[in-house]
């Protein structure tokens, strides 16, 4: 567990981003949770190719 920090964190970036997409969606703004949902499919994937 001591090496997979990086990978901890970037889960974390992508649970943020996930809470993001759930805002911008109330708030309307379409595009914006759609580049948030891409960009938290980028953090989950680094997460997992990480660990």
């Amino acid at each position: 567990m001591t090496d997979n920090w990086t990978a901890v964190a970037m889960a974390f970036v992508a649970l943020f981003l996930v809470g993001g997409i759930v805002s911008f969606l109330k708030q309307g703004l379409k595009k914006g949770a759609l580049l948030l949902a891409a960009l938290a499919a980028l953090a989950t994937t680094t997460a997992v190719l990480w660990w």
